[in-house]
């Protein structure tokens, strides 16, 4: 009873993996805002990054719907920094593609914030102005406030930084209302700490509100495009079978070296190796290929296999995928 419940176990978790497989894996960049850097200091006190805010947004919604796979933040950040990768690279498509050749994804994501502000309009007696809007102080009224925020997202083709779709996501938010004194038209930044706009506190303001719908508005276009992506390119794997038992083999190779759970990988041994008979140096190595195996378990370093073929493995033998 225990083996075949953890047979049954071993077969959803195999199904499951292999729907996960089936997503295709993107990598969002920090979108460029510098069309709207000039509204955006105007209305928050302070320079704030929203292109990378949005681009996080962006990522938290394809995640939770579900069509892709994302790379974490944090890995992709490291790879950014490892390769110098400055804010002017951010809605490059030959740039891009050259991180996401790294990254090992079938697309990457790059865009621009072009629509970023607020135009609060005031019918009655007072007056001041502050940021994009028109905050009267003191005064007595009705205020119409409305944010409009406007994104434009590319999938770029990482092995050959060809732009693959183009979406634009709009987003809008309107409140009215009479005051007495104070703006009435929502919270405005004039602070100089950094903006979360993840946080409650942005997102409940009439631009929270827009910057939400343009981003909901271009993940679901997003979304739409998951299907059309082309398989990302393979990266090289080199290692070598590292034990066996029976038909299952570790080898030294693992996720760090690109391998997966479901690849299939060859099994080869050197035969010889040929020299130039000038140098000495090894100009090309001879193998038998054996057979092949199927990946079933992945760790950092290693990878647990399950061999197929008519000649049995050894301790040493070549592995590489096909």
């Amino acid at each position: 009873m225990a083996r075949t419940f953890r047979l049954a176990f071993i077969v959803l978790v195999a199904a499951s993996s292999a729907v996960a497989q089936d997503k295709k894996l993107v990598a969002v960049l920090d979108f460029d805002y510098g069309t709207v850097r000039s509204a955006v200091q105007a209305y928050f006190g302070t320079d704030q990054d929203v292109g990378k805010g949005i681009s996080m947004l962006l990522e938290q919604k394809l995640v939770n719907d579900g069509k892709y796979r994302v790379i974490d933040r944090n890995a992709l950040d490291k790879i950014l920094k490892e390769q110098n990768f400055s804010n002017s690279d951010r809605a490059d498509p030959n740039s891009a593609a050259k991180i996401g050749r790294i990254l090992g994804v079938n697309a990457l994501i790059v865009g621009t914030i072009t629509q970023f502000g607020r135009d609060d309009k005031h019918i009655g007696v007072g007056g001041g102005g502050y940021g994009l809007g028109r905050f009267g102080v003191g005064r007595v009224g009705k205020n119409d406030a409305k944010a409009v925020v406007g994104v434009t997202a590319k999938l770029v083709d990482v092995n050959t930084a060809e732009i693959l779709a183009v979406v634009t996501g709009t987003g809008e938010s309107k409140r009215g209302g009479f005051s007495v004194g104070g703006g009435g038209g929502g919270w405005s930044g004039g602070g100089g700490g950094a903006v979360d706009m993840g946080s409650s506190n942005f997102g409940n303001t009439i631009l929270g509100e827009a910057v939400r719908a343009a981003v909901d508005n271009t993940g679901q276009q997003l979304d739409d495009k998951a299907a059309s992506l082309p398989e990302a390119a393979k990266a090289p794997v080199s290692g070598l079978v590292a034990d066996v038992t029976g038909n299952t083999l570790v080898l030294n190779v693992g996720s760090k070296n690109g391998v997966k759970v479901g690849d299939q990988l060859t099994i080869s041994r050197k035969v010889k190796d040929v020299k130039d008979p000038t140098t000495g140096a090894v100009i090309k190595t001879i193998v038998n290929q054996l057979g092949t195996a199927t990946v079933t378990e992945v760790e950092d370093s290693s990878a647990t296999a399950t061999y197929n073929g008519t000649t049995p493995p050894q301790v040493g033998d070549v592995v590489k995928n096909q």
